[in-house]
């Protein structure tokens, strides 16, 4: 029979996101989660001891006693199964991380607890793409495009308005979506090409170059501006060069001054865990919701496919139909 931890630990298995702050690294999110997990894990109720049979002596004989010593059956607890001797029952508990965020960036990270590492590189194998908002500013230009990072260079930007922005953008759009067609797998003049750009799945197997799917504009107010990116095999150091070239191609010099991600996949922030919900109970709340909404996708899908199928049978009833209704037509024709 399993133990009260075991069957949370069970449970604890699956995919879940939380929100991880700027300025913190994601090793000290996951060792803390790791821990809070732990935690929970061990403080649930313990099992009861089990019991031996054991003979002892009675209390009320007298050793004198012409008959000699007697004994009597007794159950009595293991206490080589107490937890205060075995300690607790889980050592460790393995989380594993997604697509990574560096130190500076915050947003959604993916994290999974025992058998949801082996779903999270499935997940990540079918071209999963990423969103990020960018706050940027003109006029600065640093080492390593990072507010932080060390000023090399200053300049004006009063002559950039929201059209030069928005044909930057579209140039860089354009290159992109060549990359993507050039490192897709699939014939780009076929059907099958068509039908996963129609689903958005159209994309490189595998590593890659990093590629931009979308990038548009949406606050301009200069000095700053924030850009909207959908993205393939990127890392937050290629988001801010980005923002970098964009500012060379308007004649100035531009800085990422923040990086978060609005998305991973099929996780949103409106999925991500703050801080003071990285418990057990709120991270087995959150694998539980991801399990109960891949079902209900996976229904959704179900039933699609089967409409799809019903509606060509009814089509091919109709065209057989059809072409029996004229078959006997022609031939009442012939017959007169």
């Amino acid at each position: 029979m399993r133990s009260p931890a075991v069957r949370m630990f069970r449970s604890l298995e699956g995919l879940f996101c939380v929100y991880k702050p700027a300025g913190v690294h994601w090793k000290l999110v996951r060792d803390t989660i790791e821990t809070n997990l732990l935690k929970g894990v061990n403080a649930t109720s313990a099992q009861p001891l089990p019991h031996e049979v054991r003979f002892l002596s009675n209390p009320n004989n007298k050793p004198e006693a012409a008959g000699g010593l007697a004994l009597r059956a007794a159950a009595v607890p293991v206490l080589s199964k107490h937890p205060l001797v075995t300690g607790p029952e889980f050592q460790h508990i393995k989380v594993g991380v997604g697509h990574l965020l560096d130190a500076s960036s915050s947003g959604v990270l993916v994290l999974a607890v025992g058998n949801g590492n082996r779903t999270l590189n499935d997940l990540y194998r079918t071209r999963s793409r990423r969103e990020y908002t960018l706050e940027c500013e003109f006029g600065m230009a640093t080492h390593d495009f990072s507010q932080m990072g060390r000023v090399v260079e200053r300049s004006t930007y009063d002559h950039i308005t929201l059209d030069k922005m928005e044909r930057v953008i579209s140039m860089l759009e354009g290159t992109n979506q060549k990359a993507l067609r050039m490192y897709s797998s699939v014939d780009m003049s076929s059907q099958e090409a068509y039908e996963l750009a129609v689903k958005g799945l159209l994309g490189p197997d595998g590593k890659s170059v990093p590629i931009l799917t979308g990038l548009r504009c949406i606050h301009f107010q200069p000095p700053n501006f924030t850009l909207e990116v959908q993205c393939l095999n990127e890392t937050q150091k290629y988001l801010r060069k980005v923002v970098h070239e964009i500012g060379l191609e308007l004649r100035s010099t531009a800085v990422c001054k923040g990086v978060r991600r609005t998305k991973d996949g099929p996780f949103t922030l409106q999925d991500a865990l703050t801080r003071h919900h990285w418990t057990a109970a709120d991270v087995m709340l959150a694998i539980q919701q991801y399990r109960s909404t891949k079902r209900s996708k996976k229904g959704s899908r179900t039933l699609t496919d089967k409409a799809v199928l019903q509606t060509s049978e009814e089509t091919l009833t109709v065209s057989q139909e059809n072409e029996a209704d004229k078959e006997t037509a022609i031939a009442e024709v012939q017959c007169s």
